[in-house]
């Protein structure tokens, strides 16, 4: 069957679209990974896009950026938030210049924002992708000032439906996010289940290499790895007390850490013996997945997971919380274990019961093997643009 977007629209012009994301380095985080799956393919002879952002893309990029003022957010130092306000009349004139067909966001931020209210006055359809779960951070964010959360949460609602209500179509990773969003007030019949894809090219158990990981840690000794940043919303203080707990049960296995992020000196601080590797490439992260026997992954604040899919693609077992988005990545007892998410002990009991039981760790990896093929990131692109390209076509019809 043709690809829907390889048929001509009956203009004979590129669709054009408008993608706005206050941030563009490649591989920054899970949700800007995703947003390069799509970038890759762009069929350039059917689109045209053009990307509004606060922070561009440091490496080589073959398409127009218009770069957008931007400032630190002061409870995420790693965060950097395009504000459009300080540029309205060049980012009007930009965008008036350009004349979309379809606008992309990427968050409710300022800049998803200043989008949205272009979209809707100039009757332009808009995609929104939910990339990432913002209403579970403020935990994190106002931990030292906790009386200010539940009212921060529930302007974040409103903020929530003054956004996506107004979007012609949301992506959702999973089912369970779906409904999560429909109990915040967000329109079910605007939302739509669309995945997360994955590269088995990269992710998966033939990448194992038993000298790879004796170089990293120097023994035979089996290996306990978290990847991803080091951010407090990742819920890093249980991971701070699972590497307790494996300490005093006198585990004797490697505590390895793959990633980057404001929470890494205290991180550091605290696991002392655990082998730290900082910011890892898709290439290296593969590799050390499959050379790995348990994933660990405490965040209740997650979308979606990207890293439970890849560990698990790559027979490293999850042992993951019960909560976030990621927990529907993980079928308890069958392609790993879900756990009570700040229960220390909880992990290091399933922890124990993998690392004994080679027999169980051999059928998970099978059952996870079986879902994790079934994510192509060519089916998911050619999805995505096959709805950019009816809502072009909605939009010239009318």
């Amino acid at each position: 069957m043709e690809k829907l977007y390889n048929q001509k629209p009956k203009n004979t012009n590129k669709i054009k679209v408008a993608f706005f994301a206050d941030i563009l380095i490649d591989d920054y985080d899970g949700a800007i990974k995703t947003m390069y799956q799509l970038i890759n393919r762009i069929p350039e002879d059917r689109f045209e896009y053009v990307f509004f952002c606060g922070t561009p893309p440091k490496h080589s990029f073959d398409y127009k950026v218009v770069k957008v003022p931007n400032i630190i957010i002061p409870f995420n130092m790693s965060y950097k938030a395009a504000l459009p306000g300080l540029a309205k009349i060049r980012l009007h004139l930009a965008l008036k210049e350009f004349n979309p067909d379809v606008i992309h966001l990427s968050t409710p931020s300022p800049l998803g924002f200043f989008g949205l209210n272009y979209a809707r006055e100039h009757n332009i359809p808009i995609l929104s992708i939910y990339h990432t779960h913002f209403i579970s951070y403020l935990r994190y964010y106002f931990k030292l000032l906790p009386f200010l959360i539940k009212p921060i949460e529930s302007k974040a609602l409103k903020l929530y439906r003054k956004f996506y209500n107004r979007c012609d179509l949301i992506y959702v990773p999973t089912q369970l996010m779906i409904n999560k969003l429909e109990s915040y007030g967000i329109e079910k019949n605007k939302m739509t289940q669309w995945h997360r894809g994955l590269d088995t090219k990269l992710f998966n158990p033939n990448r194992a290499g038993q000298n790879y990981i004796r170089a990293i840690t120097g023994n035979d000794k089996p290996s306990l790895l978290y990847a991803s940043r080091i951010v407090w919303e990742k819920n890093i203080e249980t991971l701070f007390n699972i590497y307790d707990e494996v300490k005093a049960q006198g585990l004797d296995v490697n505590f390895i850490v793959a990633g980057k992020g404001v929470a890494e000196p205290e991180a550091r601080e605290r696991m002392t013996d655990a082998i730290f590797l900082g910011f890892l490439s898709h290439e290296e992260l593969g590799k050390l997945y499959a050379s790995t026997e348990v994933f660990i992954f405490p965040s209740i604040s997650e979308t979606y997971g990207n890293v439970v899919v890849e560990a698990s693609a790559c027979g490293c077992i999850p042992v993951i919380a019960r909560g976030g988005g990621s927990q529907a990545l993980v079928i308890d007892g069958k392609t790993g274990f879900l756990c009570e998410p700040n229960d220390a002990k909880d992990y290091v009991e399933k922890i124990k019961l993998l690392l004994n039981n080679p027999e169980l760790r051999q059928k998970m990896q099978e059952e996870a093997g079986k879902y994790t093929k079934l994510l192509s990131w060519e089916s998911l692109t050619t999805r995505y643009f096959n709805d950019i390209q009816k809502l072009a076509l909605n939009k010239m019809e009318k």
